[in-house]
């Protein structure tokens, strides 16, 4: 009589088990890595958009920044006039922080009174050109008259820089040099 060896054929079963076991664990493998993956790939792309969101200033200037106080001793107001950069989003400017810094001085002004002249270490939205909607949203097509007076008063031949920091976006630096001989009213490069 012949002998049969069983043995062979529960290893063909034990292989064909072992390779099942291994394809369900590559799948799931598979699975998890195509997760992480597309987990990875949309946080990056959330990372990107808000940092271009961050990185692109929506602030412009528009026209000359002007510095106004006492002839032949010191300018006390800057006045300039902001727009939003083409295809930039609204600002909210009760939201904004305005710093002003020089070679000794750097301080945060205090927002003022809407349409009043800001006391020193204040600014201002002195007056709204084009106004889309009755509020401090900077909005296409209009355009805010800022006025800002810092503590100290910006004496000839004084390099300051005027920060503009939204909510969101990037900030809007303002560097200018007072002028060698001040006037009542000064345009400032």
């Amino acid at each position: 009589m012949r002998s049969f060896n069983h043995e062979n054929a529960f290893t063909g079963l034990e292989a064909a088990i072992v390779l099942i076991a291994f394809v369900v664990v590559a799948a799931v493998f598979s699975y998890v890595v195509l997760g992480a993956g597309f987990f990875t790939t949309q946080k990056s792309q959330e990372v990107v958009h808000t940092g271009v969101q961050q990185a692109s200033s929506t602030l412009e200037i528009v026209g000359n920044v002007y510095g106004t106080g006492s002839a032949g001793q010191s300018i006390s107001k800057i006045n300039f006039t902001c727009a939003l950069a083409p295809g930039g989003t609204p600002v909210d400017f009760d939201k904004v922080v305005m710093t002003y810094s020089n070679s000794s001085v750097l301080e945060t002004l205090a927002r003022g009174t809407k349409g009043n002249a800001p006391n020193a270490g204040q600014w201002t939205i002195a007056k709204v050109q084009n106004e889309v909607t009755n509020d401090d949203v900077l909005e296409k097509g209009e355009q805010f008259d800022i006025v800002a007076s810092p503590t100290n008063a910006i004496l000839k031949n004084d390099q300051f820089q005027i920060e503009i920091k939204p909510a969101i976006g990037a900030a809007l630096a303002i560097s200018r040099t007072a002028p060698a001989s001040i006037q009542a009213v000064n345009t400032i490069y």
